[in-house]
């Protein structure tokens, strides 16, 4: 069955990881889907895999840390595919530490791209999402089922040592979600957060791969030192981190209509955590 048939969605930072997962499971189920990512490359190359496989796609690289990257790729995602139903806001990054060492730079920058990025572009969407609602519920008396799914994560939730400016834009996106889901709920626009713990992206990863981000001019170092990531499986009760595969499931279950009735909510995908 095709839970999405005909839908379209935005997934922001779908180039690479569960970004990438979730558009080829939302593809695979009918959506006509977006992939967004600040790097060009892997969004034409998650694109492309989408389209092989007989899924419509759109790669539309944008900065969502800027205003008017998230504009052209509302407006194009308009103009290709007609409208908007689904909006993902998984785009991000970590740049950890102490925090009596973080500077006003690592701070703001993840307030940017975790906080400030999705209000940016669900601001964006209004023309599409609530404004659309409302025409239909007054030309028909009832609007069609939109979406939006907010990434959190368990260090949101929880909190971690050295990721203080981390864990502000995620509990910040929480706080976002569980307001939004009440000023749109009578548009029927369900809005949820799905808080993810320990998945196998690069992000997490063993930090002497030396996977770096260029943000601002600068390389920011990813991945988790070993010793640490090993401390992580012992504490999580599946004995392992998540796939992304796994990571995609819970994000079709909120994009589609099973969670019609389903809003406001962080649903935390952690193995047991």
């Amino acid at each position: 069955m095709a839970l999405l048939q005909d839908k379209v969605a935005i997934i922001t930072g779908s180039g690479r990881g569960i970004g990438a997962a979730a558009a080829k499971l939302y593809a695979a189920h009918g959506a006509k889907v977006v992939v967004s990512d600040i790097d060009p490359a892997p969004a034409e190359e998650t694109a492309a895999a989408i389209q092989a496989a007989g899924g419509a796609a759109l790669a539309v690289p944008a900065d969502v840390t800027q205003t008017a990257a998230v504009e052209n790729l509302v407006a194009q995602t308009v103009s290709a595919f007609g409208g908007l139903d689904i909006l993902v806001n998984n785009a991000g990054y970590t740049w950890d530490g102490m925090f009596h060492k973080m500077s006003d730079e690592q701070w703001e920058a993840m307030l940017a791209i975790h906080l400030t990025a999705p209000f940016r572009l669900i601001r964006a969407a209004v023309p599409y999402m609530r404004e659309a609602a409302k025409q239909e519920k007054e030309q028909t008396g009832a609007a069609k089922a939109r979406k939006i799914i907010n990434i959190s994560s368990t260090t949101g939730t929880r909190g971690n040592v050295g990721q203080a400016n981390y864990a502000a834009g995620k509990a910040g996106i929480i706080g976002l979600t569980k307001t939004l889901a009440r000023e749109w709920g009578p548009f029927n626009i369900q809005v949820n957060a799905v808080a993810f713990g320990f998945i196998e992206t690069r992000l997490t990863q063993p930090d002497e791969l030396g996977d770096f981000t260029e943000r601002g001019g600068k390389r920011i170092k990813l991945g988790i030192p070993d010793n640490i990531r090993q401390m992580l499986f012992m504490a999580i009760p599946a004995g392992r981190p998540g796939t992304v595969e796994e990571a995609a499931g819970p994000l079709l279950f909120f994009a589609s209509e099973l969670s019609n009735y389903v809003s406001g909510q962080v649903l935390e995908v952690a193995g047991g955590m």
